[in-house]
């Protein structure tokens, strides 16, 4: 506002103060706010323990050294602060180690709560070790005992269970010690002096320490945050509202404020203040505001065009702080702010701005207008998808590198461009070169008459042929080559695979190099791998080298099961096929001239490093050792094979290769082949990184450098180590990309062959450098000469004064001394003054201080020998293992191709590359940028302009290294509601840079959003004035409007499960018109799922049934679930807690086993899987499961005769009833319902009621419990036993890789038919669907009994006898008229679905993959649960139930009332006569069952009232999945 219009709005408002105090009949509006709120199942967590998980996570050394700067802080001391006081010490404490930026995010991470569930799991692991049965402080499990004191001794202990998650402290022998775990409440006295014990024995190497927290149980249960609240706007086109009358709830949320936002040009909060005596009115002004503000008036279609553009104009149009708070607003109330924006003029320069940006983000990004996107430094989040524990992993692990950055002295500008830089390009394959003698090749395709009608031109590659198809040249395109043990029967598979590939012509050439025993006392008279190589000799030189391959497999088809090769076999066969032509002794004599090659197979096999065969190669590329299985085998070849024919397709089309090169030559002369492979260095890739960015000192002395942490104990390396490099060209700037410390004892042989490896190839290197640090305890005369060498030489000289000293002669005369340095003589040094300045200037300290960094820092024992190549460990090397020159130029290539390329090109693009320590800074960065872990991409954005349309808020610390957060978003759409807020948190957490590019969509149809919304989210916790934690956040509306009918949800994470446990009003249908307070609600998160994916080994097909577990030790069967055939996908109910994963006993358990298993918590090879979960995150495992070998042909699925004979239903039976003997669960009925909403609740309880007065079989009521309402969940157990019928809750979360659908009943519709071959039991054999506002007249023992006549389901088609609706019946005309083709269109108020028909024709996932399809378009399937199964009638068959099945007034003439054994309360699109109005005119019997219903409601509340004070919560049935 400018100053010029203060008198002009002071005097507005004093008119429009005086008019309101005149106008006495106008009154202050009461306030009807509407809040909810969400708690987790489990009881609070300390703050303090909270901080500490947090550190665990950003570094062990944090977690230690806080458990440690806790204790020394008084118990009582702690105790007696306020909650705002313990958070206030928590944070000095934690400053120690975390940088302020680092400090911000802590105080978000406890707001979020995000380590409670690992506390929540320390808990269970407690409890279900039996921790809480003893009666004292600190609890110890030892040798699988607990005890509350330690034994003075820890010999012969057996190992307890410990986990990846446990805290393990870094000791000395932790491999080797025995394991101690401790359990304890951190900040108290016991606590503290149990772990300084147990850290001193641990210090010693006497026990391998493990803490585990003993938590508190705290008052109340755990606020969560991080979700989104919906108000959505509900069509009232028919009226869908309950009658009843409900007691209202007190005024307790009337204090609650919207905020102090600006109001038409006012800000209430500066006007309160500043006239406090006018507090009444100026609330009554507001009010009057935000009413005529609050228009949701209906609009024209042409006012609706421009809406987002509108909006956008208006947020740019307000003052630049205020923007992105604006933008929040108008989102987040969009409905009431809609009207209004039709008043804003858009202005050109925006309109011509976000059209050229949106072009922009469409073809760079793929970006619509419908999409929203955050960029976190680079790497996008679909908003649409991702939670708030995602983007604060993200943050936390950019911030990390950051600091890092912080500390490099880099410019904010050059920051920006280094952490934005992707470095997640493919990792390169490494091979090795095969043109080896070693190699006994096949075939040649070039060369072989089997070939020779085959095109011969490389130009073929490019010829067009069907997907997945290998083309027929002549030309070696794909060479297999085989390295096997031929005694070993595991080499069997494999090279019947590579036969059938020559039998069958497949384009691929294939060699063998078999390892055979190199001692020459091994003959073919007494060695069976010997005999084997020989006759494979013979056979290829006198006959084909195919038979050589022939005679090989079939030594091993003549093999009876069991059996292992012996001489006598091979002889045999031998002398059975080729015994006639040669003598015996000839081929396996010890003068054999075949027996050659040994060495040289030995020698290949060496030089690939490759420890265990059998082992493939495809043009020298290693095949993963995983996938050598007789089962993957084939199918990772055939992919290889695919993924080489696009290289080579790339190479013709660049001229690269040619019909005059040797294709073999040109494979072998790619960058990715080398002249040795070492596993351990490609390995390597995978292990941590040395964090190095840390405070520096400028000398090593012990003292000083002893009290550093590890972080800036590698950063003062870093500052003091001295190195020798390659000749420097004149033109070349002093920048090395690799950095490698060679880790060795220089007193040893292995120590010096390595570090002679290193100097040799660093001589030829202009991209490495190296130094040395010693880990030796008594430094001789050549540890001391190579480091006064680097030190006083200058580096060329160094490495050629290494290279001397370190030769193996030379270095055994230096030791003896019988040579004297003073004898060498180095171009360029005077040896003499070398030597002196060896003597009088080498630090004392040097060694000692690098042996302590080897033992605290590289974890390595003394003489143990690694590599450290900027900051990632190589090594420890095994025994006599030493690194050659050449695996020195792989580490080089392997670093440089992993992101050494992008960094150099960086760095001479924003540094200064001829900076004395830039390569200092090259080794930091590397480490530093590739320690993060997340798997996307970075993208550089792309954009026109961004003047006129784009948000932008500066850093908070301009000085610091800052967050680079971009948002590309409609601005009035879901993505913005979602969007806005978070970054307004953001903004106040992080030191960020923030753009929000508008991309409006042009032109509006409909209106856009219908729904009001708030994202739960604080950027710290809150506290009271007396210092207390305040109860936490939740979602609050206010000044909504009191007509519109509004249904809440909740959006939440895809692995969270939450329902409503308080409610009075029905939160589907909210007006706020009929209420007189609030409406106020608390929701439950009841579980977080344990997601994954399930294949069979071999086929990849998904075992489509097959059943799952997850449980505990105690309690095996906790929660269960059954596989999906779509992307074998399964869902398990899960709490925070160490749980098992298994095959479900029965069917299941005894045909399939599980053979492996990733993200989970447990080695291979066990039967019970463990799986942590520890996370508000998602959790997603990958299992791959096989038939046991004697059920091959067993099929999973049971027959239409037979179910299991132990499942589900027993175990349900036997939990309730008590028996052991399983009941015929088709002897009852089973009816499927769901409902949400009161009135719909209200339906189905009448309609259960008459179904059970019309049968009189058991009945088994399966209700889904996703939507239902607190109050029913407490009704139908009392309801089940007091008219004595069974139920089941069954529930099921969304998958997220099914297509969500945006509004609530159509969510509810998917439910009816998507999902019904995972929700029950595999013995459960038919389920009945019965809509809630159904009343059943017939038993529906008959329909049960109905013969489906092969068709998965039966549906009573739509009746045609009632012809005033002649014109409403779709199905009659357009497209369902041609599809249909003559079919009945049928209703899904009443089916029946033969389960075990349904499975084994896959009807479920064929209507899931045909939903997926459709459901893209957002105007089609207009009634999912109908048009679904109608649409797939062709697929999935349909049987006709008889009309008389289904009366439904709309569609069905009176005359047929009498017969009808169903009556559906059908909308009727003429009348829209209201539900309960028609219920109580149709049906003769409903208001009866209303009563009865009614009376029964109130017993059963009046009954709840008198055991309340006795019984707060009624005991509940477990959902059906949780047994």
């Amino acid at each position: 506002m400018g100053r010029s219009e203060v008198p002009c709005r002071g005097v507005k408002l004093l008119l429009i103060l005086t008019c309101l105090c005149v106008q006495s009949s106008f009154a202050q509006k009461k306030k009807k706010p509407i809040t909810t709120l969400l708690n987790a199942k489990w009881n609070n967590t300390p703050m303090l323990l909270e901080a500490a998980e947090f550190l665990a996570s950003e570094s062990k050394d944090y977690f230690w050294r806080f458990i440690s700067d806790v204790g020394e802080v008084d118990e009582r001391s702690w105790r007696m602060k306020t909650d705002e006081e313990v958070h206030q010490l928590i944070l000095e404490l934690t400053a120690r180690y975390l940088t302020p930026a680092q400090l911000d995010i802590l105080k978000f991470s406890l707001s979020l709560r995000t380590e409670s569930p690992k506390l929540e799991m320390h808990r269970h692991l407690s409890k279900d070790r039996g921790v809480s049965e003893l009666a004292c402080p600190i609890v110890f499990d030892i040798n699988h005992k607990l005890t509350c004191a330690p034994p003075p001794s820890f010999d012969e202990l057996k190992s307890p269970v410990v986990y990846t998650v446990d805290h393990v402290y870094p000791g000395i022998n932790i491999e080797t010690a025995p394991t101690v775990i401790m359990y304890a409440e951190l900040g108290t006295a016991a606590c503290t002096t149990a772990h300084n014990d147990m850290l001193a024995r641990a210090e010693r190497g006497e026990v391998k320490y493990v803490f585990r927290h003993r938590v508190p149980e705290g008052e109340g249960k755990v606020r969560l945050s991080g979700y989104g609240v919906e108000l959505q706007v509900k069509s009232t086109e028919y009226k869908a509202q309950d009658d009843t009358k409900l007691e209202g709830e007190d005024g307790s949320n009337e204090d609650d404020e919207a905020g102090d936002e600006e109001i038409e040009g006012f800000v209430f909060s500066t006007l309160k203040d500043k006239h406090p005596e006018k507090l009444d009115k100026l609330t009554e002004l507001k009010q009057h505001l935000l009413d005529n503000n609050n228009d949701m008036a209906p609009m024209k279609v042409w006012q609706l065009q421009d809406l987002s553009l509108q909006a956008a104009q208006r947020i740019m149009n307000s003052d630049a702080a205020e923007r992105l708070a604006v933008m929040a607003d108008l989102a987040a109330n969009f409905p009431t702010h809609a009207k209004s924006l039709t008043r804003t003029s858009v202005g050109k320069d925006l309109k011509k701005e976000t059209k050229k940006n949106s072009e922009q983000f469409y073809s760079h990004l793929s970006l619509t207008s419908s999409d929203a996107a955050l960029f976190i430094n680079g790497m996008q989040y679909d908003m649409d998808y991702t939670d708030i524990f995602t983007i604060l992993d993200t943050v936390r692990q950019e911030e990390r590198v950051l600091s890092g950055l912080g500390r490099l002295g880099l410019t904010p500008k050059q920051t920006s461009s280094l952490i934005t830089l992707d470095l997640g390009s493919k990792q390169q394959t490494y091979g090795v070169d095969i043109r080896d003698s070693a190699v006994h090749w096949i075939n040649n395709i070039e060369t072989d008459k089997l070939y020779k009608g085959w095109p011969e031109s490389v130009q073929e590659l490019l010829r067009p042929t069907f997907p997945g198809m290998l083309r027929s040249i002549r030309k070696n395109f794909f060479n297999i080559v085989i390295l096997c043990d031929p005694t070993n029967l595991n080499s069997k598979s494999i090279l019947k695979l590579v036969e059938s590939f020559y039998v069958h012509r497949a384009p691929t050439r294939i060699g063998v190099v078999l390892q055979v025993d190199s001692n020459l006392e091994k003959t073919g008279e007494n060695d069976v791998g010997v005999a084997i190589n020989n006759a494979f000799n013979y056979i290829s030189t006198n006959k084909q080298t195919y038979d050589a391959l022939a005679f090989i497999t079939d030594l091993y088809s003549k093999l009876e099961e069991g059996d292992n090769l012996d001489l006598a076999h091979v002889k045999e066969t031998f002398l059975e096929a080729y015994g006639s032509d040669v003598k015996m002794v000839d081929v396996f004599g010890e003068d054999s001239e075949y027996d050659v090659g040994r060495q040289l197979s030995a020698e290949f096999i060496e030089k690939t490093g490759l420890n265990s065969l059998p082992q493939a190669l495809i043009n020298g590329v290693p095949i993963d050792e995983k996938y050598l299985t007789e089962e993957d085998f084939e199918e990772q070849l055939l992919g290889v094979l695919m993924k080489e024919t696009q290289n080579l397709q790339r190479a013709v089309y660049k001229n690269q290769l040619s019909d005059k090169q040797d294709v073999l030559d040109y494979l072998m002369s790619q960058e990715n082949i080398m002249p040795r492979l070492n596993q351990k260095i490609l390995d390597s890739s995978e292990s941590k990184v040395l964090n190095m960015a840390g405070d520096q000192l400028n000398s090593l002395k012990m003292t000083s450098f002893s009290r550093l942490d590890k972080r800036s104990m590698s950063a003062t390396m870093v500052k003091n180590l001295f190195y020798i490099t390659g000749k420097e060209g004149s033109k070349m700037s002093s920048l090395r990309m690799v950095s490698s410390w060679v880790v060795c004892d220089l007193e040893t042989k292995a120590g010096r062959a390595t570090a002679l490896a290193a100097v040799k190839h660093v001589k030829s290197s202009n991209q490495m450098r190296v130094a040395f640090i010693h880990n030796t305890e008594n430094p001789g005369s050549i540890s001391k000469a190579v480091e006064a060498a680097v030190r006083f030489m200058k580096p060329s000289a160094a490495a050629t004064f290494i290279a001397k000293i370190l030769k193996v002669d030379t270095a055994v005369k230096l030791t003896a001394g019988t040579k004297k340095l003073v004898d060498y003589d180095i171009p360029g040094v005077e040896m003499k003054d070398f030597l002196q300045k060896m003597e009088a200037e080498l630090p004392e300290d040097v060694f000692n201080v690098h042996r302590l960094y080897v033992e605290k820092v590289v974890k390595l024992t003394t003489e143990q020998t690694a590599v450290l190549t900027n900051g990632r460990l190589v090594g420890p090397m095994a025994g006599d293992e030493e690194l050659t020159s050449n695996d020195f130029e792989l580490l080089e290539k392997l670093t440089m191709s992993m992101y050494g390329e992008k960094l150099v090109q960086s760095f001479y693009n924003h540094l200064d590359v001829n900076k004395p320590d830039i390569s200092d800074v090259a080794l930091i960065l590397g480490g530093l940028l590739t320690s993060r872990t997340s798997a996307k991409t970075r993208t550089e954005l792309s954009f026109r302009s961004d003047e006129h349309s784009v948000i932008k808020i500066e850093p908070r610390f301009p000085d610091r290294p800052a967050f680079d957060l971009v948002a590309i978003v409609d601005p009035i759409s879901r993505g913005a509601q979602k969007i806005a807020p978070v970054l307004l948190v953001l903004q106040q957490v992080l030191n960020a840079r923030i753009r929000v590019f508008m991309n409006p969509v042009d032109k509006h149809s409909q209106m856009p959003n219908k729904s009001f919304f708030r994202v739960v989210l604080e950027p710290s916790l809150q506290f009271g004035e007396t210092g207390q934690l305040l109860p936490g956040p939740r979602a609050a509306f206010h000044n909504i409007p009191e007509q519109p009918i509004l249904t809440q949800n909740y959006h939440v994470p895809d692995n969270w499960l939450v329902e409503p446990v308080k409610s009075v009003y029905d939160l589907d249908n909210i007006k706020l018109e009929g209420i007189d307070h609030g409406v106020s609600s608390e929701w439950e998160l009841g579980s977080i799922l344990l997601e994954g994916h399930c294949f069979e080994s071999g086929t990849g097909n998904p075992p489509r049934g097959l059943q799952l577990n997850l449980g505990t030790k105690a309690n095996p069967n906790h929660t269960d679930t059954i596989v999906m055939a779509n992307l074998g996908y399964f869902q398990l109910k899960a709490d925070p807690g160490a749980w098992y994963l298994n095959l479900r006993p029965g069917r299941s358990d005894l045909i399939y086993e599980i053979v492996s298993h990733e993200n989970t918590d447990s080695e291979k090879g066990e039967k019970d899987i463990p799986v942590l979960m520890n996370s508000f995150a998602s959790r997603i495992v990958k299992l791959k499961v096989a038939k046991k070998p004697e059920m091959r042909h067993e099929e999973l699925l049971p027959s239409d005769k037979g179910g299991e004979d132990t499942g589900i239903w027993s175990s349900i039976k036997s939990k309730f009833s008590g028996s052991e003997k399983e009941e015929e669960v088709d002897e009852g009925l089973n009816i499927f319902c769901l409902a949400t909403g009161h009135l719909y609740e209200r339906l189905l309880k009448i309609m259960m009621l008459s179904v059970l007065k019309t049968t009189k079989a058991p009945v088994k009521f399966w209700i889904l419990k996703n939507f239902l309402s607190p109050d029913l969940k407490d009704f139908i157990p009392e309801y089940a036993r007091r008219y004595g019928f069974e139920y089941e809750w069954v529930e099921y979360k969304w998958p997220r890789w099914l297509n969500q659908q945006s509004e609530k009943q159509r969510t509810i519709w998917g439910y009816k038919i998507l999902f019904l071959d995972v929700l029950f039991p595999l013995n459960l054999k038919k389920i009945i669907f019965v809509d809630t506002d159904q009343i059943v007249r017939t038993d529906l023992v008959e329909l049960r009994d109905l013969d489906l006549e092969g068709a998965p389901y039966g549906y009573t088609p739509f009746c045609d006898s009632n012809k005033d609706m002649e014109g409403f019946r779709f199905w009659k005309q357009g497209y369902w008229r041609n599809h249909l083709a003559g079919r009945k269109y049928h209703i899904s108020a009443i089916y029946v679905v033969d389960l075990v028909k349904f499975r084994q024709i896959a009807a479920g996932d064929r209507l899931r993959g045909q939903y997926q399809a459709l459901s893209q378009d957002p105007n089609s399937l207009s009634n999912l649960d109908q048009d679904l199964p109608n649409n797939m009638i062709h697929q999935v068959p349909i049987k006709s139930l008889p009309q008389e099945w289904l009366w439904c007034e709309t569609w069905c003439s009176t005359d047929e009332l009498k017969n009808a054994k169903s009556i559906d309360l059908c909308n009727n699109p003429l009348t829209k006569e209201p539900k309960l109005s028609a219920a109580r005119r149709i049906v003769s019997e409903w208001t009866d069952y209303d009563d009865e219903m009614r009376l029964l409601g109130q017993e059963i509340a009046a009954a709840r009232k008198e055991t309340k004070p006795a019984q707060q919560h009624v005991e509940e049935k477990p959902v059906r999945d949780e047994f």
